[in-house]
């Protein structure tokens, strides 16, 4: 039996603390297991060492006592500086989108498609150009909100598979891709080598930062390339405007022909009525006045509103905990920029963002669970309403009875 100082020196060992960031769990045998119960590493003089994800078909298919004879395969580390692991700015369909190993890379695109526009077809085109054949994953975030996510996850992947049928097969409704780095831990658990992300030019900088940085460390590719789907003019009109934001206003607006044109061919009338029916209620109102500001339902189109609560400090504050918006992470902000926040996730994994793109974390939101900090209040009926779901009471007496001092 192991002793205390045996459990606490594993605990604090470089091994413990990479398995945590990479969501591994110990078999309590010296191997660590995925986040789907796979064997993937062994604790080898402190450190990690990760099984062989990948082996060839000859491989395979050799006698076991010529397998004994090969040398073991060496884990990967995290590459040096001076080797080139950058991701490689290029857009869709640009130059050789394959580096010839066709069957080790995937394409994927993680969003918020809330709600699903006709404009995200040109972004699941662009996936479709540079994967070519190979793999290709289309990954909406599972954010939920009453201001900028009135969907909740288990409708907008049905919606969406209505208004793009062509990549229906493509598009993966997983409760635990949460954010860019699930998405890549994922791809790397499943022994992909090669990954492409298809992003907005506006976002192309943020996840190429994002995605490079942590290779070696969360994850582990020869090859990471942050592709563009183009650009977008938010001014334009048809296709190439047409963004989340501008629906949410035109719902907002209750204006329904504005909302239509923003929507595929593929969807129906009845089926586009009854997706602006529910971005309505997830937006909590049927009217204009009832919802909140058009800064919180779209900031690309009231900046100044945006810009103006910033400065007065009614918004982002240092310690908050905000979510961004294009990758899902959630971190604590930690500095105030003139227009951005600098972040650090629970892991301790540090992001940047625009305040265009950030809202404030709600967990577990979906109604019921999560609330903002404003309906927290301690003394508001919010705050009571919230006790009481989070305690399974129907009524304010059973919420007092049940947690009276007993004499």
């Amino acid at each position: 039996m192991k002793s205390f100082f045996q459990f606490l020196n594993e605990a604090q060992s470089q091994a413990s603390m990479q398995a945590r960031k990479l969501n591994l769990v110990s078999d309590g045998h010296g191997g660590w297991l995925d986040s789907r119960g796979k064997f993937v590493a062994t604790t080898e003089d402190g450190k990690l060492k990760f099984a062989d994800k990948k082996k060839t078909k000859a491989e395979d298919d050799k006698p076991a006592q010529q397998k004994t004879t090969q040398s073991e395969p060496e884990a990967k580390t995290k590459k040096p500086a001076t080797q080139t692991t950058g991701a490689k700015k290029t857009e869709a369909g640009e130059g050789d989108q394959t580096s010839g190993e066709t069957t080790e890379t995937l394409t994927v695109t993680f969003g918020r498609f809330n709600p699903p526009t006709v404009g995200h077809g040109k972004l699941l085109a662009a996936a479709q150009k540079a994967a070519q054949g190979e793999d290709m994953k289309i990954y909406p975030s599972r954010s939920q909100d009453a201001k900028k996510n009135p969907l909740d996850p288990d409708m907008k992947v049905s919606f969406m598979k209505k208004m793009f049928p062509d990549y229906s097969e493509n598009i993966i409704n997983d409760d635990e891709m949460k954010s860019i780095f699930n998405v890549l831990v994922a791809a790397d658990e499943a022994g992909y080598k090669n990954v492409n992300i298809i992003v907005g030019s506006d976002r192309q900088a943020e996840f190429e930062n994002l995605a490079t940085k942590y290779n070696g460390e969360l994850y582990n590719f020869d090859n990471i390339r942050v592709i563009s789907a183009g650009v977008r003019d938010s001014d334009a009109e048809g296709v190439e405007g047409m963004s989340a934001s501008k629906m949410r206003k035109a719902v907002m607006d209750d204006d329904y022909d504005s909302f239509r044109k923003g929507t595929p061919k593929e969807l129906n009338d009845g089926d586009t009525k009854a997706l602006f029916n529910a971005v309505r209620q997830g937006m909590g109102s049927k009217k204009k006045k009832e919802v909140a500001e058009m800064w919180e339902i779209a900031p690309e189109i009231d900046p100044k509103g945006l810009r103006d609560n910033y400065v007065s400090g009614n918004i982002f504050n240092l310690g908050d905990v905000v979510e961004n918006l294009n990758t899902g992470l959630i971190g604590k902000i930690v500095r105030r920029g003139t227009n951005h926040l600098i972040c650090v996730t629970q892991e301790n994994y540090m992001f940047k963002s625009w305040i265009r793109d950030v809202m404030e974390a709600v967990v577990n939101y979906s109604g019921p669970s999560g609330v903002p900090s404003n309906q927290r209040e301690v003394g508001t009926d919010a705050n009571r309403n919230y006790a009481m779901r989070m305690t399974g009471t129907a009524g304010i007496k059973n919420l007092i009875n049940k947690y009276k001092i007993k004499k």
